[in-house]
């Protein structure tokens, strides 16, 4: 399974935001759409991601308040991508390795979606499902042996 297959069925609605934008407006937009992540881009290229782990090391360092603060100032400014054509395998050990929740997917320069963590599971969970059943079905299906008279 590739990346392309989870971006097919999670739809193309992506999320971004420039590096000047407000934290805060960040957090409402977030919080409004229930998302974890959004894409930081400038000049049509992925300069960052801001996601909750950001905004709650803010959180700790201004005593609970964002202030002031742009998205510039606090995003992931090296995010790790992946491409459509990943394997979801690589995915998997490239969150782990990198101890990221959301990765970007990038076609050349250009930003195709983004999968998260819960994605990826509800893949592998959905694609073992699959496979779980096509083993019974062919299991229930299992031409009997022939007896042989005993000798």
């Amino acid at each position: 399974m590739r990346v392309s297959d989870i971006l097919k069925v999670k739809g193309n609605t992506l999320y971004t935001v420039t590096p000047d934008t407000a934290l805060h407006e960040a957090v409402n937009t977030m919080a409004e759409h229930d998302i974890g992540s959004l894409v930081v881009m400038e000049y049509g290229d992925l300069v960052g991601m801001l996601t909750f782990r950001e905004i709650i090391l803010t959180l700790r360092a201004n005593g609970g308040s964002v202030g002031t603060t742009t998205i510039r100032k606090v995003m992931d400014d090296h995010p790790i991508t992946c491409t459509p054509e990943t394997e979801v395998d690589e995915v998997r050990r490239m969150m782990l390795e990198h101890h990221v929740r959301y990765l970007p997917v990038m076609e050349s320069r250009s930003l195709m979606g983004v999968i998260s963590f819960y994605d990826v599971a509800k893949a592998v969970v959905e694609a073992q499902g699959f496979e779980n059943k096509l083993l019974k079905a062919y299991i229930r299906d299992w031409p009997e042996e022939e007896h042989q008279p005993a000798r």
